[in-house]
């Protein structure tokens, strides 16, 4: 009974604790409401924001409905520039323009000069010829009879299957069945019967240099067989350490008597020549524009070493120029010195450069591989064409199972035979034509998208473009009307053409890449039109949200107390 009267007498606090609750409760909620009405009002009477203090004002609802449209109008033509002005920094972040000064020419290097012959072999004066085991090859693959050459030495044979990778590969259809299952030193055998350099590439002229070219120019190994190199990067300084180049090029006697390869490499594209730099640097460069300041070489042929079979009826020379540090590909690119003729080539350097802002955009906006960026596994420096060769390598060796004996490789990559000529010689079809595919599907895009191969261009890049002319060279006819004709009596069937290459003028105008919009930019725009349209700045959006934190939670203190 006692019990019972304790618990109805603690029935009553229950009640009124409860009571005291819900009177806080709403008292708070009343707080809450008297507060955010009147930040409402002091912020539509104080805001900077044009049009808002409209809204806190006592007047007609006419007015606010005015003001009300007014203001959503400023919105709605504020967000469409905004948003246009995002669409361009995202899409165009970098423009490539002209420098606002001229280059002289003698602060990058002269271009590297290739030159291949289109005599590949110096024919012997007995025993079979390449046109007859040709015709040989081509009747076993008519017969599909088992081909084994009959009348040819070992050595001869190996020359010939080597000449079947850097010959006209048109000359044998319905592909190459495979001759012999030794392995072959390719770069052996083209180095033993390739004709002497000094009787095919006479005379040089460089700077002080008259005479002999082999102080000039070293063995390149390229997709036309060996072909020779003036002021190119030695392959120590191109290849990697574990490539068959850098291994067979860069430590050769060849190497050695070279006067430009003797000196330090204080040269880089994306940096140029170091500040102490000499007169007489590697790569070599010139210290002026025109044919005094140049490059000249008298090259030679013999109409009796010549094999029509192999290169077929153009003969002559091909000439390559390109940066110092990009692998010649002379196949695709190339200028052709026919003999009996004089060929001046003018050039005109074509170069970018890059600001240092855009290096914060990744290289898919910017369209470019700064140095570091891009890493090949068979180079040192990356260029573009550096790179598509090296993606033609793995493509090859995919496809093939093997690689061509010019490209780059290491010791462990196999070497296609004579049977894989056709596989490596549709590989790059397959590449080119995958290439397009890859783009054209992201065409869509405002920008290159990456490609298999990612080969984007080197941000820093170097492009020789030349202005060529040509003449009759009569050497002939000269020496006959002089009276000497010692000279043929010494070189019999000699047939001499004449090469010039020079910068065509002083200074050129380099372009640059830089920034279109950076962050700055975009944000200083954003701020105009604001600012245009509604009176909106850093400090409207500071005081908006003062208003609504800091200033609320004072207001609601003060109800609380009062």
């Amino acid at each position: 009974m006692r019990l019972m009267n304790i618990i109805n007498n603690n029935k009553p606090v229950k009640q009124d604790s409860e009571g005291i609750h819900s009177a806080r409760h709403i008292s708070n909620h009343e707080h809450l409401g008297k507060s955010i009405k009147q930040i409402y009002f002091e912020y539509c009477s104080n805001t900077s924001i044009h049009g808002i203090q409209y809204f806190g004002e006592r007047r007609p609802l006419i007015e606010k409905i005015f003001w009300l449209c007014v203001f959503l109008a400023s919105i709605y033509c504020c967000s469409n520039l905004i948003h246009s002005i995002y669409v361009k920094w995202n899409e165009t972040p970098v423009i490539v323009s002209f420098s606002e000064k001229s280059t002289p020419v003698w602060s990058i290097p002269f271009p590297a000069i290739t030159i291949c012959s289109e005599t590949k072999r110096v024919p012997r004066k007995s025993g079979v010829t390449y046109a007859q085991f040709l015709k040989s090859l081509r009747e076993h693959i008519k017969s599909r009879r088992y081909f084994k050459p009959k009348n040819i030495s070992r050595s001869d044979l190996d020359e010939f299957r080597t000449l079947l990778h850097i010959c006209n590969p048109q000359l044998v259809e319905h592909g190459t069945p495979i001759i012999s299952t030794d392995l072959l030193d390719y770069f052996k055998v083209l180095e033993n019967m390739q004709p002497e350099f000094n009787r095919y590439y006479y005379y040089c002229k460089w700077f002080s240099h008259f005479g002999e070219c082999d102080e000039l120019f070293t063995p390149t190994y390229t997709n036309e067989g060996i072909c020779f190199t003036f002021n190119g990067l030695n392959a120590t300084d191109l290849y990697r350490e574990d490539t068959i180049q850098y291994q067979r090029v860069g430590f050769r006697n060849f190497t050695e008597r070279n006067i430009i390869l003797k000196r330090p490499l204080k040269w880089s594209l994306q940096n140029g020549y170091t500040l102490d730099s000499r007169i007489k640097t590697y790569p070599a460069r010139v210290l002026g524009a025109g044919a005094r300041a140049g490059f000249f070489i008298a090259l030679q042929s013999f109409r009796q070493e010549v094999d029509y079979t192999c290169r077929g009826p153009i003969q002559g020379f091909k000439v390559s120029l390109h940066s110092p540090d990009d692998v010649p590909q002379v196949s695709n690119q190339f200028v052709r010195i026919p003999m009996g003729k004089e060929v001046v080539i003018a050039v005109k350097p074509n170069m970018i450069t890059t600001s240092a802002g855009i290096a914060e955009y990744p290289p898919q906006r910017r369209q470019c591989f700064l140095e570091h960026e891009r890493t090949l596994r068979f180079f040192k420096v990356y260029t573009q064409n550096n790179c598509v060769l090296e993606c033609l390598t793995n493509l090859t060796l995919a496809k093939c199972g093997c690689v061509k004996f010019s490209m780059p490789r290491t010791l462990g990559m196999p070497v296609c035979a004579e049977n894989k000529i056709s596989c490596y010689d549709r590989a790059e079809d397959i590449l080119l034509l995958r290439e397009f595919r890859q783009g054209l599907k992201e065409s869509g895009l405002n920008y290159l998208a990456a490609t298999q191969c990612n080969c984007l261009p080197a941000c820093t890049s170097l492009v020789y473009n030349t202005e060529i002319s040509h003449g009759n060279f009569d050497l002939e006819d000269m020496l006959t009307a002089t009276g000497d004709t010692s000279f043929f009596e010494d070189f019999p069937g000699s047939q001499m053409s004449r090469l010039s290459i020079y910068f065509k003028e002083h200074q050129f105008i380099t372009s640059k890449r830089s920034e279109l919009y950076g962050v700055t930019d975009f944000l200083a725009n954003c701020g105009g039109i604001f600012g245009l349209f509604m009176g909106f700045s850093i400090l409207s959006l500071v005081e908006l949200i003062y208003h609504i934190s800091l200033r609320l939670w004072s207001n609601m203190q003060h109800f609380a107390i009062s």
